[in-house]
């Protein structure tokens, strides 16, 4: 097995410590200001998901990343991948990640046979992930063609976290799609955390208040994502970021 690299084991030391942990996410797209994301950090976020738009290069994301160390940001920043196109040299890791419930086998394992010689390349470490869609899913459920676990049979996140434990992912994100209209479900992060005791598990998608962040770390999450909510409303997502560290 990969042993795991600098980033990975800054996380699980935090979250063996007892933490809660606090995840940003920035589309290069349409990338948060820096001076949210210090903002952020200095409020305790632990690292800078950056990534998760087709229509973004490598370029825009080495070009973001500079802006923002320029700017004395010193976040980890992990790769959120929406494709090919999102793997760049600037950041410190990359959530290596296989779409769990996707109907293309190209999101199965196409993308990762195409990404792996560039990550390695490149010199990223790499966090093998399984990324699990439930409820609307959003523009992920859509691009990667996952069929959604049902809100209301949350109970499937359980075999597909025991899934991903037995497969040697390490990682796995329950994830209800950017700007959903229906959050990400506690009882399908308390599913998650049933089946895959081991992993590390991160939860997001339509996290809007610390009321709800609250539930998901209580169902068992060791790290919540905030984007769309920090783009639209970066005082609500410093609340979520609050109840993290309060956790």
């Amino acid at each position: 097995m990969r042993s795991m690299g600098r980033v990975e084991e800054s996380l699980r030391r935090r979250r063996e410590a007892g933490e809660r942990l606090f995840f940003l996410l920035s589309d290069p797209e349409k990338p948060l200001p820096p001076s949210v994301v210090k903002r952020f950090e200095e409020g305790g976020a632990d690292a800078l998901l950056v990534g998760g738009s087709l229509n973004v290069t490598p370029y825009d994301v080495d070009s973001y990343v500079a802006r923002l160390r320029g700017e004395g940001i010193r976040l980890p920043v992990i790769i959120f991948p929406g494709g090919l196109s999102n793997v760049a040299r600037s950041a410190d890791a990359i959530l290596f990640m296989t779409l769990l419930n996707s109907l293309d086998p190209y999101w199965l394992i196409g993308a990762q046979v195409a990404a792996a010689p560039i990550v390695k390349k490149l010199g990223l470490e790499a966090i093998p992930t399984g990324y699990l869609i439930v409820g609307h899913g959003g523009a992920a459920g859509h691009v990667g063609r996952a069929l959604p676990v049902p809100v209301e049979n949350s109970y499937l996140a359980a075999a597909y976290a025991a899934a991903a434990e037995l497969m040697g992912l390490r990682f796995l994100y329950v994830e209800a799609g950017s700007g959903s209209p229906v959050p990400v479900p506690p009882e399908a992060v308390a599913a998650a955390r049933r089946g895959g005791e081991s992993l590390f598990l991160i939860a997001g998608g339509g996290v809007r208040t610390g009321e709800h962040a609250r539930r998901l770390l209580e169902a068992g999450a060791d790290a919540l994502v905030v984007g769309t909510l920090a783009e639209r409303d970066p005082e609500k997502a410093f609340e979520v970021l609050a109840e993290a560290k309060r956790a």
